[in-house]
């Protein structure tokens, strides 16, 4: 009689399929088969309390998130990179002894990394993300990493959260799609279930997900921080890098384009400006609270969700950075340089955000996973200027030489040496904090309001911003195929601003739900969710200026890519004038005409053209200008469609002559009786309205009127 076959029919043939977990009806476990009660929050001495190292289930979690990919970064794997300098204004002994912050005749050498978060190595620069903004201080003292964004607050709130935000966002598991992108339904389906979200999200869907250039953006230290000065007087600390080129986007429409002519746009921007001298600038901002203030404000200063508002705390400029030479070699500068909150001088430490403390683990675990050694720190691009003396020995890829048989402490072998250092010679010095708590897996009711600083961040953007975060929520919840994911998001969208719901909900062509109470899941399996749900909080303000890239500074044009379309007979005398103009005012003229090679004016002279219309594009340049002589251009449909397109992305348009110009959507619309349109200059000898038109940057206003056929 024949064995009777126990295994079922359907995997008879497929061995790998008792490896098989859906997770369907499942509860959830750790690696060892633990059934986990908590997976929201991390272990903490008190709500509001340090995160514990005992945690193992934080740390099983995070660590074989850290190990996932070999060896690209499995975040901020698409980056650019740039050596400078740092110099304090003054100095800040007032609040912190931090060397690098005291003495402004010292230049501290950094080196800058920019990324995208979700990109692979090889995605494109433009992918609508959030972008790494983190500056490694080669200090005296040692290095000093602020590993920050482009956005002040971030998702979650709990670092045990952050494995299933990357995993949301990433390319979906069964089709690894799409790539670069958070639409589409797993992304939109945590943050649907996640409201503690919304505060982010409103940054994220706005304009500065896509800048015009990594020169030309913000950055964020993200978590408050200490500062602590030499008596040992503790304040907290918000850190903020700003642009002194101003804040700039690109349109939604322009940067999808821009990724298909050239997705390396923001990396070659960044190289060609220090090449050419034009060195990016940012000032050093800090925000302080003095400690007695820590719970003035109706949020928590540990919430990462949180920002602290401009208006309410000022931002003080303290020192400059600038970024005055690329790398030698990509790969073993920019690829391999590690980053770690961790890394600390003297006069800086930690707070309790519960985000924060987490990242203080992951980071050098994710080191040892990609770049494979405990000894990353001695790759030269990693490598402090102040020596290292320590018992750390051996290990792959050691190249330090370490003399003498003594590798302990104590000794006497080596009469003792290396030495512990007193504070007086520089020793690091946690700061005393008192902690006196019960250890818990729970978050703090102050860290329960999710939509007052999303409704504060929506009405403090212009309605061209408003706007532009409609279209962004209506063009990434209409990839999501899941309704009630929709449903959802259109729901919580109620809670941060009724007619942005209402906007968002009639482009997926739903309806709006009532408001209710969203569904939070920050809590245990065993908790009381009364005890977690949104704890709306009345913000001291209603609108902060400081939050809207409209009210960037706007008064030069240094660096701006200008294209100048010519054709033969163009008019060599209107061609000089206006391009001694724009580059003496910084601007960078290309010119771009039918062919390559050279063009000859109405004087008989050569020309040599920068690039022809099939290589360049509008989107790639800032403003056009069209010189007299355009006859050679008259009819050029590709021409046409150069200034159709700039026009469609609110560009600033300069034309000595308007035959080119009447060929055109805008010079139709002139025709019709339109009149004059904002950023539209024409006739000779305008070169000064022209530059104060480009330093406008954009005319976001043409956008509600003119849907251009381009």
């Amino acid at each position: 009689m024949a064995k009777k076959n126990t295994v079922p029919t359907n995997k008879k043939h497929d061995d790998l399929a008792y490896n098989k977990e859906t997770g369907t009806g499942e509860l959830m476990t750790t690696d060892q088969g633990l059934k986990i009660n908590d997976d929201n929050n991390s272990l903490k001495a008190g709500e509001r309390g340090a995160t514990l190292l005992e945690d193992f289930i934080l740390r099983e979690k995070i660590t074989h998130f850290d190990h996932e990919r070999i060896p690209e970064r499995i975040v901020h794997a698409r980056g650019s990179g740039a050596h400078g300098v740092f110099q304090v204004y003054e100095s800040m002994a007032k609040y912190t002894k931090a060397g690098f912050l005291q003495d402004p005749s010292v230049q501290t050498p950094v080196f800058v990394r920019f990324s995208t978060v979700a990109g692979f190595r090889g995605s494109t620069d433009l992918a609508r993300d959030v972008r790494g903004f983190s500056v490694k201080f080669y200090t005296e003292e040692g290095n000093y990493d602020l590993v920050g964004n482009n956005m002040p607050v971030f998702f979650i709130q709990d670092a045990i959260k952050f494995p299933d935000l990357i995993h949301a966002v990433k390319p979906e598991p069964h089709n690894e799609i799409p790539q670069a992108a958070s639409a589409h339904d797993t992304f939109w389906d945590f943050i649907s279930l996640t409201p503690e979200s919304m505060h982010m999200i409103m940054w994220a869907m706005s304009d500065r997900a896509i800048p015009r250039s990594l020169r030309m953006m913000e950055g964020f230290g993200i978590h408050t921080f200490r500062f602590i000065n030499a008596q040992g007087k503790s304040c907290f600390v918000k850190f903020h890098w700003k642009p002194l080129l101003g804040m700039h986007a690109v349109a939604w429409d322009e940067a999808q384009k821009i990724s298909g002519k050239n997705s390396d746009f923001h990396r070659q921007d960044l190289w060609e400006a220090i090449e050419s001298g034009a060195f990016p600038e940012w000032e050093f901002g800090v925000q302080i609270v003095p400690e007695e203030d820590e719970h003035k404000y109706p949020f928590d200063l540990l919430d990462p969700t949180k920002l602290i508002p401009e208006e309410l705390v000022p931002v003080m400029r303290i020192g400059k950075m600038t970024l005055n030479r690329n790398p030698d070699n990509f790969f073993a500068e920019t690829e391999q340089v590690a980053f770690h909150p961790g890394h600390l001088v003297p006069g800086i430490d930690f707070t309790n955000d519960p985000l924060l403390q987490g990242r203080l683990f992951s980071y050098t675990d994710t080191q040892l996973s990609r770049l494979g050694s405990p000894n990353f720190h001695e790759i030269p691009i990693n490598r402090s200027v102040n020596p290292v003396h320590n018992n750390q020995r051996d290990g792959h890829m050691r190249q330090q030489i370490n003399v003498g048989k003594s590798s302990y402490h104590p000794n006497s072998t080596g009469d003792g040496f290396p030495k512990q250092a007193t504070i007086a010679e520089g020793g690091f010095s946690t700061y005393e904090e008192r902690v006196d708590a019960r250890k818990i897996r729970a978050r703090s009711k102050s860290f329960m309001d999710f939509f007052g600083q999303a409704t504060l961040f929506f009405n403090s953007q212009s309605e061209p911003e408003q706007n532009h975060i409609v279209d962004a929520l209506r063009f990434e919840l209409g990839k999501v195929q899941t309704p009630a994911i929709r449903e959802r998001m259109v729901g919580l969208l109620t809670q941060v601003d009724h007619t942005l719901a209402l906007k968002v909900a009639e482009g997926l062509g739903i309806p709006v739900p009532k408001p209710q109470e969203p569904l939070n899941h920050s809590y245990g399996a065993d908790a009381n969710p009364a005890d977690y749900q949104n704890i709306p909080q009345k913000q001291s303000i209603d609108k902060s200026p400081a939050l809207s890239m409209a009210n960037t500074p706007k008064d030069s044009i240094k660096t701006r890519q200008i294209a100048i379309l010519v054709a033969d007979g163009v008019d060599a005398a209107s061609l000089k004038a206006m391009k001694a103009a724009l580059t003496t005012a910084g601007a960078q003229c290309k010119l771009i005409a039918p062919h390559g090679g050279f063009i000859k004016d109405n004087k008989g002279a050569d020309n040599p053209v920068d690039m022809s219309f099939l290589t360049a594009a509008s989107v790639i340049f800032d403003a056009v200008y069209v010189p007299a002589g355009e006859k050679g251009l008259m009819g050029n449909a590709d021409a046409i469609h150069f200034i159709n397109e700039s026009y469609r992305h609110c560009k600033a348009i300069a034309t000595d002559e308007t035959g080119l110009l009447d060929e055109t959507y805008v010079g139709a619309k002139f025709k019709k009786g339109g009149g004059a349109a904002a950023g539209i200059i024409t006739g000779k000898n305008k070169s000064k309205e022209f530059i104060q038109a480009i330093a406008q940057h954009r005319f976001w206003e043409r956008e509600k009127n003119d849907k251009v056929p381009a």
